[in-house]
C-alpha cells in the first residue's frame, strides 16, 4: 500500500522531532486485526545527512518532505544552533535515499504542515530558539515546479500549531505564541486566499498530534504550558457543526512525538518531555472504531 497524505482516510502524516527517521512496520499477515495483538517490527533507514531538530514532516507521492529545524552551523564564526535556514530534505523510501530541495523563504522550527492537491503547506513556526519569536508567514510548495510561493499571512503569530487539510481548505489550530499556548482555530480557502475563524479548541495548547477521520479533525495530546504539561486530551471537530467533543484520552500524556495514521488507526510515537529521561519511546495507537487507546 503505498502511503497517502494526510487528507487522505488512513493516509500517514509523519512529524519528527529528532535527528534520525527510523521506519515504522507491522505484520501484513494480521489483515490489521487489532485482536491480534501483534507486536510489529522497527528497522532503521538511511540517516539524514545531518542532525536537526523540531522540525517537520509529510508525505506526499509517497515521498517524506522534511522541512525547517534546527541545524548545526556557524553564527559570528563559532559553532551555533541555527533555527532559520529553512532547510528542505526530500527521502525516498523506495531508493532509501535522501535529496536536498530549494529551502522554505522563511526558515523556522516548528511549523505547521499540511498537503493539498500535492501542494505542502507551511505555515508559522519559531524564528529564534527556546520558543521565541513566533512568526504569522505562510508559504506553499509545488513539487512539480520545485517552487516556493509566499501567501497571506496567519491572524495572528504562533508556533508549533496543529495543521491539516480537510475540505479542500487548510485548518490550523492552537499553537504557541510567548508563554502561553493557544486556542485559536483559523481555516485558509484556497480558492479565496483568505483566512477565517472557526469554533475554538476547547483546552489552548501545541504540540499536539491531528489528523482526519471521516471527515473530522482529531487532535490529541500537546502541551498546555511548558513542556511538563503534557496532556492526554484528545478531542474532536466536526466541519458540519462548527463543534467540538471528547474522545478517550492518550493513556500516556505526551508532547512533540511523531504520529502517523495507518491502516484507520492514529499512531504516536516517542515524544517529551518524560521526568528524568526527557524523551519517550512509548508507541501508541488509537482505534476509532472502539475509541479506545492502546
Amino acid at each position: 500500500m503505498e502511503p497517502r497524505a494526510q487528507t487522505a482516510i488512513g493516509g500517514m502524516r509523519y512529524r519528527f522531532s529528532k535527528s534520525a527517521i527510523t521506519a515504522l512496520s507491522f505484520a501484513a499477515c494480521l489483515g490489521w486485526s487489532w485482536a491480534a495483538d501483534a507486536e510489529g517490527t522497527w528497522s532503521t533507514a538511511a540517516p539524514m545527512s545531518a542532525p536537526r531538530s523540531e522540525l517537520q514532516a509529510i508525505t506526499v507521492g509517497g515521498k517524506i518532505y522534511v522541512i525547517g529545524g534546527n541545524v548545526v552551523g556557524f553564527s559570528n564564526g563559532k559553532p551555533a544552533t541555527l533555527p532559520t535556514t529553512g532547510i528542505v530534505q526530500l527521502y525516498d523510501p523506495v531508493e532509501n535515499s535522501w535529496q536536498e530541495l530549494p529551502s522554505v523563504p522563511f526558515g523556522a522550527t516548528h511549523n505547521g504542515i499540511a498537503e493539498l492537491d500535492g501542494k505542502i503547506y507551511v505555515a508559522g513556526g519559531f524564528a529564534a530558539r527556546g520558543h521565541a519569536e513566533a512568526t504569522d508567514r505562510f508559504f506553499v510548495y509545488d513539487p512539480a515546479t520545485a517552487k516556493w510561493q509566499e501567501l497571506p499571512r496567519l491572524t495572528s503569530p504562533r508556533g508549533a500549531p496543529a495543521m491539516i487539510a480537510l475540505g479542500g481548505k487548510i485548518h490550523i489550530i492552537g499553537g504557541r505564541n510567548g508563554p502561553a499556548a493557544m486556542p485559536n482555530h483559523e481555516v485558509y480557502d484556497p480558492a479565496t486566499g483568505k483566512w477565517s475563524s472557526l469554533a475554538r479548541l476547547p483546552v489552548a495548547r501545541d504540540h499536539s498530534g491531528i489528523a482526519v477521520i471521516d471527515g473530522k479533525i482529531h487532535v490529541y495530546g500537546g502541551r498546555l504550558t511548558d513542556d511538563t504539561s503534557n496532556t492526554g486530551l484528545h478531542d474532536i471537530y466536526d466541519p458540519a457543526t462548527d463543534s467540538w467533543t471528547s474522545a478517550a484520552p492518550m493513556p500516556t500524556p505526551v508532547s512533540s512525538g511523531t504520529f502517523a495514521q495507518y491502516r484507520g488507526l492514529l499512531i504516536y510515537l516517542g515524544g517529551e518531555c518524560k521526568p528524568g529521561q526527557h524523551t519517550f519511546n512509548e508507541a501508541q495507537a488509537y482505534d476509532p472504531k472502539t475509541d479506545r487507546w492502546r
